[in-house]
């Protein structure tokens, strides 16, 4: 039987949970739906990926490591191998510029650009400064994953 192996091409499905069972990701349209977690902008199919080329996290890399085509498998991803843990020093304050920060609330999303690179951060508070999280938001969380390998190229 086919399996995968280190740089295999594969299409996975997955969904993806939170340590308290919430789904924050898959591959599933249904699942996505019944879960409230839907969303129009994206597409719902499988995952087509190479392993080996940095677009996964390590865990769910690993994972699929000797997997079987229509092989399903739940495994329990620890932080460190997910997103890494969460780092204080990715917790930044900015003085409050008042006319290009007005529009700024908690929970807005935006980039900010750090020696001619975009980094994304998540505003957490607004006062006379403005705190920016540039952590993932699922650092610091052990994940888990339902895998189904649908296909081996």
């Amino acid at each position: 039987m086919k399996t995968v192996k280190e740089n295999s091409t594969v299409d996975v499905d997955y969904e993806g949970r939170l340590e308290d069972g919430k789904l924050f990701d898959t591959s599933k349209e249904n699942i996505a739906k019944e879960e409230g977690i839907y969303s129009e902008e994206r597409p719902y199919e499988p995952l087509h990926v190479t392993l080996g080329e940095g677009m996964l996290i390590k865990g769910f890399e690993n994972a699929l490591i000797d997997m079987g085509e229509g092989e399903e498998k739940t495994v329990k991803i620890k932080s460190e191998e997910a997103y890494g843990e969460r780092r204080e020093e990715l917790v930044q304050k900015f003085k409050k510029d008042a006319e290009r920060d007005k529009e700024l609330k908690i929970g807005t999303a935006l980039m900010v650009n750090v020696q001619g690179q975009e980094i994304p951060g998540i505003v957490v508070e607004v006062s006379d400064d403005i705190v920016v999280d540039f952590n993932h938001p699922l650092a610091g969380q052990d994940l888990t994953f339902k895998l189904k390998v649908v296909k081996i190229e």
